[in-house]
C-alpha cells in the first residue's frame, strides 16, 4: 500500500551503503522487478489478506519461493511475514483476536542464539496491526510469541525472517495509518485512540539492532 513504507528500515540500509528500490506491485501499471541480482528482498504490510485473490500477491509469493531457492536474504513484515509463511507451505487464517496497538512479545529459547534477536530482552513492547496469523513453515524456528498470537517471528535457514509485528514504524506512520480509509474499520473497533509515542524510543533502538543485523546478511 502507498502508506506502508520501510520506515525505520531505511536508516539501517543507508548505514550499510544499500540503496532501496520500491516495487509497487499493487499498481495496475506496475512492472515486475528483476530481483535475481538484488542483495535481498523486503516484503511489507498491508490491510488485505494473503488469502485474497489478488494477482500481485501471487507475484510476491512466487518471488519469495524463488528468492529462497536462490538463498537470497528475505525479510517479511506483518503481511510480508504471512506471505513468506504461505509461500513456504504454511496456512494463514484469522487470529483469535486482532492485535492493534502496543503489545508485549516474548522471545523463545531459539531467539537467545539468533543472529538478529539475541540482543533483545526476553520480553519487549512492540507495535502490532494484524487480524490474521499463520502456521510456521516446515523447519522454521519460532523466535517470538505474544499472549494472543503464537507466531510473532520466525527464521528459516540463516537468512529468511518473518516478523508479524512492526519494528519499522515511526509515530508519524502510526498516526497516518489511523487516518487511512482502509484502516477505518479497525480503528472503530479500538477501545480508545492509539498513542503513537508510547514505546517509540525503544522501537528505534530495536529497529537499529534487528534491521542492522539483517543488513549484515546482504
Amino acid at each position: 500500500m502507498p502508506f506502508e513504507g520501510v520506515g525505520l528500515i531505511a536508516p539501517a540500509l543507508e548505514a550499510h551503503g544499500l540503496s532501496l528500490e520500491y516495487a509497487d506491485l499493487y499498481r495496475p501499471d506496475a512492472k515486475l522487478p528483476e530481483v535475481e541480482d538484488a542483495a535481498g528482498l523486503i516484503f511489507l504490510g498491508g490491510p488485505m489478506s494473503v488469502n485474497d485473490p489478488l494477482p500481485y500477491l501471487k507475484h510476491e509469493t512466487d518471488a519469495i519461493v524463488q528468492a529462497v531457492e536462490r538463498k537470497q536474504p528475505v525479510l517479511g513484515i506483518c503481511l510480508g511475514s504471512q506471505l513468506i509463511a504461505r509461500a513456504l507451505g504454511g496456512r494463514v487464517y484469522p487470529n483469535q483476536r486482532k492485535e492493534i496497538g502496543w503489545f508485549d512479545i516474548h522471545l523463545t529459547e531459539a531467539a537467545s542464539s539468533d543472529q538478529l534477536f539475541s540482543g533483545m530482552n526476553p520480553s519487549e513492547t512492540v507495535f502490532q496491526w494484524h487480524g490474521e496469523t499463520f502456521d510456521l513453515p516446515a523447519r522454521a524456528a519460532r523466535l517470538a510469541s505474544s499472549e494472543a498470537c503464537a507466531n510473532q517471528a520466525f527464521r528459516l535457514g540463516s537468512n529468511v525472517y518473518g516478523l508479524q509485528f512492526h519494528l519499522e514504524v515511526t509515530p508519524a506512520m502510526i498516526a497516518d495509518w489511523c487516518d487511512q480509509d482502509e484502516n477505518c474499520g479497525d480503528v472503530r473497533e479500538l477501545e480508545g485512540p492509539l498513542d503513537p509515542w508510547r514505546n517509540s524510543e525503544r522501537l528505534v533502538v530495536l529497529s537499529q539492532m534487528v534491521f542492522g543485523l539483517w543488513c549484515d546478511l546482504l
